[in-house]
């Protein structure tokens, strides 16, 4: 019985690492089509790490699945679709401080944070968080957890017992690009 716990815990956190890693590209996808096909920009690496992927969202998405995701998670279509306001607003407030205390971090750890361009935003605190970029990650939210998220769930469940193994490669690759990022880049 205890095995078989410790077996599913472990299944548990490697679905979780999976979902990290899968909501880390997905945020990524969306930063770069934001800075290359909406501004215009030109294309830059949005992460802070070497890989295509930005860890904020997944973090983020962690969260979400974590805090918000049982409130609906087996609820009828109906009752689901009821919540929407409540999920907007939880995950538009959870990945705001998110966003906040991650700048702060990357400031005492980089000298900066990637995000800077809030200061053009008319609602904004210390060009940090700002009113619209919280807004669209209220319907991301809504959008992770009502579409993504089931999707996601039987991607990890085609994985089976493969989970484990998919996460330590996950796991070693987001190690090594740490190091790269910290010691080499």
């Amino acid at each position: 019985m205890q095995n078989t716990m410790a077996r599913k815990e472990h299944r548990d956190l490697s679905s979780l690492l999976i979902f990290f890693t899968l909501y880390a590209v997905v945020g990524w996808l969306y930063e770069v089509f934001l800075e290359v096909v909406v501004y215009r920009w030109g294309f830059t690496n949005r992460g802070v790490l070497f890989g295509p992927y930005c860890p904020v969202y997944g973090f983020g998405a962690l969260a979400f699945i974590l805090l918000v995701y049982p409130l609906i998670r087996n609820k009828q279509y109906r009752d689901r679709l009821r919540w929407i306001p409540v999920v907007f607003l939880l995950c538009m407030l959870i990945a705001t401080a998110i966003e906040l205390g991650t700048s702060y971090a990357l400031e005492a750890i980089t000298g900066s944070w990637p995000w800077q361009t809030y200061a053009d935003y008319k609602l904004n605190f210390q060009a940090r968080i700002a009113l619209s970029p919280s807004v669209r990650f209220g319907l991301g939210g809504v959008f992770f957890l009502y579409v993504l998220q089931p999707v996601f769930e039987k991607l990890a469940a085609l994985l089976g017992d493969r989970r484990r193994m998919a996460a330590a490669v996950i796991a070693a690759v987001f190690a090594a690009d740490i190091v790269y990022t910290l010691f080499f880049r």
